[in-house]
């Protein structure tokens, strides 16, 4: 349990969550098993003060409060739990929160859905600019990465936050999909009824598992102007694999077996040499998964990629936020610009 704690509190400081209250409620755990209803008790508690403060006119009090529901309900559901109807809740808890949030913060934001994802659309204070897609990775969803979508609105670019087959609200519904870039241009197809977006400017983000996505979307989506694989895998070797992971696919897949067949076809070897757009692959020189090769040898068989390294960073560099995230999304701002 320590372990796990321990590797997991970067993740939730790059997550938003107030470390001080993570440690609080850590120290109290019995039992990993006791993760979801620990982490969803916090969330229930931001949820209901968010009420107060929105009941008695106070709007920027209660939409952070809302957020910050949204954030803990996501925490809660990290754990590959045997109780996955209680994960399905926790996510449409997350989802929302987060819709209230946006509400209450951010009224011009849409939601967006179609065939194998649902995600929120926020526009920047002007209209008319490029629109960044982000990609969550195995067990994550769009309510973990607020931090990159607010230094990507605070450049003028707006985001659709999504999540995709087997991640999120829609983890309990579908499977992980290795050929996520179907998913992606359905997403760009369902901005085309959105006013106020240059879809001429897009690119995509992807984090962890959703490095990869955002890899294969590269290298299949020619709408895409650009794309960023953050702490994203090459090749994964089920053999390799730690428990964590394998019992978080077998979970999300619909069993061990589908999960090794999911696990086997993400390799990235034969289509690295295609990806011909700009690429930035994000890496963090901590970041050691047994099983997992790194993207790292994405950047040097891509044409057009470029690597980002961080020396002290860790898987999703939640250790090491103001050295990659600034610079990401300077990155991208420079490779949508006009």
């Amino acid at each position: 349990m320590p372990a796990f704690i321990a590797e997991t509190r970067p993740r939730a400081h790059g997550a938003g969550l107030d470390l001080y209250e993570y440690d609080r409620v850590t120290g109290a755990l019995g039992s990993l098993r006791d993760w979801p209803a620990a982490f969803g008790a916090v969330g229930r508690r931001y949820a209901a003060e968010a009420g107060i403060a929105a009941a008695q006119g106070r709007t920027v009090t209660a939409g952070g409060a809302y957020r910050s529901a949204a954030r803990w309900f996501h925490a809660a559901g990290l754990m590959p739990h045997p109780d996955r109807a209680g994960a399905a809740r926790l996510a449409a808890e997350a989802d929302e929160a987060m819709r209230q949030s946006l509400a209450l913060l951010e009224p011009e934001a849409a939601r967006v859905e179609g065939e194998g994802f649902a995600g929120w659309l926020r526009r920047p204070a002007e209209s008319g600019g490029p629109v960044v897609l982000i990609v969550p990775g195995m067990d994550s969803s769009k309510e973990e990465f607020h931090a990159l979508a607010d230094a990507l609105l605070a450049r003028g670019i707006a985001v659709l936050a999504i999540d995709g087959p087997g991640q999120g609200v829609l983890a309990a519904t579908s499977a992980p999909e290795p050929d996520y870039h179907r998913v992606v241009g359905r997403a760009l197809d369902a901005l085309a009824a959105h006013d106020g977006l240059d879809l001429g400017r897009t690119a995509v983000v992807g984090l962890s598992l959703g490095g990869y996505y955002a890899a294969m979307a590269a290298a299949h989506e020619p709408r895409l102007r650009a794309a960023v694989a953050v702490s994203g895998p090459y090749r994964l070797d089920w053999a390799d694999l730690v428990p964590f992971v394998t019992e978080t696919l077998g979970q999300r897949c619909g069993g061990p077996e589908a999960a090794r067949a999911f696990a086997d076809r993400l390799d990235l070897t034969g289509l690295a040499p295609t990806i011909t757009l700009p690429l930035l692959v994000v890496e963090g020189g901590e970041d050691r998964i047994p099983g997992v090769t790194n993207a790292t040898v994405l950047a040097e068989h891509a044409p057009n990629a470029e690597l980002l390294l961080v020396p002290h960073g860790n898987h999703l560099l939640g250790t090491a936020l103001p050295d990659w995230l600034p610079a990401t999304a300077d990155w991208l701002a420079a490779r949508l610009a006009r």
